[in-house]
């Protein structure tokens, strides 16, 4: 019996229907559209430049566009809360760094949860600190700085980028792992920071590698030491804190990849393996020595466990130095 053309067409319907429905509900691969990687800093810094960088080679090997979005203000805050809030699937990435995920959440009210509410992808670079002083500062190391320091407690000073600031937090670190009294002054921001110490305003600070080595090299400043896990062959030269003495003093402005919470680990790993491969082309290592940066590698679980100490370590800090949000 052939049915009447109006039920036919309703059944053809449902069954079409039902067959969109099923499409839809089939996972598409990931990723099907453009990621959007926050950057919580303005353009043209360096943690912008690494995330176009990367963001370029790492959308070659996604096959999708990986549009940089800088959103800044609130020391990172208003970019890394929302990357915090968005959706988990993969399509919103933050640029996070050390200031992002572990000093601005121990000094201030952020609004998220750096170790909660964010999944570590992968780390990419750390820039190492270098500590330089001018050279009316009588102190050509750090040894000598603390004999200084302790034979005139309070009256060295130095200078930073601002209360709360890498730079500052590690000055505090300082005076804590040698127990000795230094004295913080603030800047609106490192330039005019380091033009002060070359001045001789300011006998010394704690400032990036890349932005410190110009003066360095130009004899404007003396170099005491660098902050990182081992030398610079850009300043070899230059002793680091910790073979200085200074045990576990490591400081460095880091920066890594990081989802929203519950971004399924498929995803997550993913983007750990394509990012490990874009960090090892010649492209983005003369790029990485180009801004002073060592590479920085490991899974999602390794970055986890040091963002977690990072963020531990930095709290500790500024508790010691009775800083309050």
């Amino acid at each position: 019996m052939k049915l009447p053309v109006e039920i036919f067409r309703a059944v053809v319907g449902v069954i079409a229907s039902v067959a969109a429905l099923s499409a839809q509900a089939q996972p598409q691969p990931y990723p099907s559209r453009p990621v959007v990687l926050v950057v919580p800093y303005p353009a043209g810094g360096s943690a912008d430049i690494l995330a176009r960088t990367v963001g370029q080679k790492l959308g070659e090997r996604l096959g999708q566009t990986v549009v940089v979005e800088n959103k800044a203000g609130a020391g990172t805050a208003i970019g890394a809360k929302a990357v915090a809030l968005a959706q988990p699937d993969g399509y919103t990435l933050l640029l996070g760094t050390v200031s992002s995920q572990a000093i601005n959440p121990a000094m201030n009210k952020v609004g998220y949860d750096p170790l909660k509410d964010f999944a570590p992808v992968a780390p990419l670079a750390s820039i190492p600190f270098v500590l330089v002083a001018h050279h009316s500062l009588a102190a050509n190391s750090i040894g000598e700085l603390i004999a200084l320091s302790k034979s005139t407690p309070g009256q060295i000073s130095y200078a930073s980028a601002g209360v709360g600031t890498s730079n500052h937090l590690a000055g505090e670190l300082l005076a804590s792992a040698a127990q000795i009294s230094l004295l913080h002054v603030p800047y609106k921001g490192s330039a005019p920071a380091l033009n002060d110490v070359m001045a001789g305003h300011v006998p010394m600070m704690f400032d990036l590698l890349a932005t410190a080595l110009p003066a360095v090299q130009a004899g404007k400043l003396k170099a005491l030491a660098v902050t990182g896990k081992a030398r610079t062959p850009l300043l070899p030269g230059v002793p680091t804190a910790i073979e200085s003495g200074l045990k576990d003093f490591e400081v460095s402005a880091w920066f890594g990849i990081f989802a929203p919470a519950g971004t399924p680990a498929a995803i997550v790993d993913r983007l750990n393996a394509d990012i490990a491969a874009v960090l090892q082309s010649p492209e983005m290592q003369k790029r990485l020595r180009d801004l002073g940066a060592d590479l920085e590698t490991g899974t999602p679980e390794s970055y986890s466990r040091y963002v977690r100490s990072e963020a531990g370590k930095w709290a500790e800090v500024v508790k010691k130095a009775g800083l309050s949000p």
